[in-house]
């Protein structure tokens, strides 16, 4: 079995909806365990111990949550453990064009740094998925999706 952490931080429970829809998606997937966790319950060993690592956070002035920076800066203490693994990202939004993108990239850079390998999209919402101002059923559908994304390319890179 192969392991997916898909770990959140979530102020007003959108983030925490979104996470929940990613879980759906890639429980979709056999040979599959998900783990969903709030930041705040999150480990550096259970970044270790899984296979893919989806995160997402609210946007704050066009950036991750400062509860999720936090966690991400401790990570250094890991370096080098993390490559190989596969991530993704999501964020929620207070409306268009408040940053959700650079959001998205932010969490990524954190994870190329770290070696791993990103799951994008060529076709639509190509850095991961995002709602904006509370989530509609196609917002969830696309978390979904990424769930599903990464499960599929966590366990085809894992055999």
């Amino acid at each position: 079995m192969a392991k997916i952490l898909i770990m959140y931080d979530s102020r007003t429970g959108n983030t925490e909806k979104m996470a929940f829809a990613v879980a759906e998606g890639a429980k979709q997937v056999k040979k599959i365990e998900v783990i969903v966790k709030k930041v705040d319950d999150a480990s550096l060993e259970d970044l270790c111990n899984s296979d893919g690592i989806i995160m997402g956070s609210p946007t704050y002035y066009g950036q991750m949550s400062g509860k999720l920076k936090t966690f991400i800066d401790k990570t250094f203490k890991i370096h080098g453990k993390l490559e190989g693994k596969i991530g993704g990202a999501f964020t929620s939004s207070g409306g268009t064009a408040t940053g959700a993108e650079t959001t998205l990239l932010g969490i990524l850079e954190t994870m190329l740094v770290h070696g791993m390998i990103v799951q994008g999209r060529h076709d639509d919402k190509h850095f991961g998925a995002a709602s904006v101002e509370g989530s509609t059923e196609k917002d969830v559908e696309y978390c979904r999706e990424l769930g599903k994304r990464v499960a599929t390319l966590v366990v085809k890179l894992k055999t």
